[in-house]
């Protein structure tokens, strides 16, 4: 069974990410792939190997998913930190 999410947080396990088998299991293991993917010490190795084609790539995506799914307000308060 699947971990709950907080639960990953703390102790990643790769058996734990699954994705295909449904849209809770997706969503659960999507956000744990990107708190390991966001992870100190994994982006200080893999920014420095990323060319620039990749990082302007990486950051259009994530700036493009957000400004899709989020409203001012909440890109503002959840990326941003501000009231």
């Amino acid at each position: 069974m699947l971990k709950k999410v907080s639960d990953m947080m703390t102790d990643l396990d790769p058996n734990s990410i699954c994705f295909g088998f449904n849209r809770k299991t997706d969503e659960e293991s999507l956000q744990c792939f990107i708190r390991a993917f966001a992870s100190p010490e994994l982006l200080e190795v893999l920014i420095p190997r990323m060319d620039n084609d990749e990082i302007t790539s990486l950051l259009d995506k994530l700036s493009t998913l957000m400004g899709t799914h989020l409203k001012e307000r909440e890109y503002h308060k959840l990326f941003l930190g501000r009231k």
